[in-house]
């Protein structure tokens, strides 16, 4: 069954839907956007998450050791790299924390680019939609038939929502899916909406 990652929580509500809906993976942004969290928020939101949730901590060119600092406090479980990092930043990172899961993010822009980024010493693949000056978080769709046969698992976003999550599924046949303003309403999770996407993949 196609694995669910609710990215964007900052509220103690967000966690308690999740906790109720229980996807997968609930994501902890790091980097600078609306939804982003420092360290203490998302210690706060850890302790509240539900062990049967893996939280994955969302960052963009960040320093390392902030991101090891993170895992060996047990704030985060796995780390979304969604910037420009490279093999040899990833290197680094695994030196720090051999244990810690690595989802790289492609910001898809060719098959080239997405084959390159399946040999990199990470362990899953995120594959978002390419923009011009962001990193990610523009919920807007990318051209599905770039994507390869892949060696890694890996996570598609950009853009999912009720209304295609299912067709991309069947068309993609993702490891898992990645969603966050689309189950918002007026840029704050909404349960309903989190409730109707988690149903669409797991029906």
């Amino acid at each position: 069954m196609t694995k669910i990652k609710i990215c964007g929580l900052k509220r103690t509500e967000d966690i308690s839907y999740v906790n109720e809906l229980l996807p997968d993976f609930a994501g902890f942004v790091f980097a600078k956007s609306s939804r982003q969290v420092d360290a203490k928020k998302a210690a706060e939101l850890k302790k509240q998450l539900s062990p049967k949730i893996k939280a994955v901590g969302v960052f963009v060119n960040a320093e390392p050791e902030f991101i090891a600092k993170l895992y060996q406090k047990q704030i985060i479980d796995l780390a979304q790299l969604h910037g420009d990092e490279t093999a040899d930043y990833i290197h680094r990172l695994k030196n720090l924390c051999p244990s810690l899961p690595l989802i790289k993010a492609v910001r898809v822009q060719s098959t080239k680019q997405i084959l390159e980024a399946d040999k990199l010493p990470c362990d899953y693949l995120l594959l978002d939609t390419w923009q011009k000056d962001s990193y990610g978080g523009s919920g807007k769709t990318f051209d599905r038939s770039l994507i390869p046969p892949l060696a890694k698992p890996w996570f598609l976003a950009g853009g999912l929502n009720t209304e295609n999550i299912a067709e991309s599924i069947a068309q993609c046949h993702p490891w898992a899916v990645d969603v966050s303003s689309a189950v918002e309403t007026n840029s704050v999770k909404d349960k309903e909406k989190i409730k109707t996407f988690i149903d669409h993949v797991r029906r």
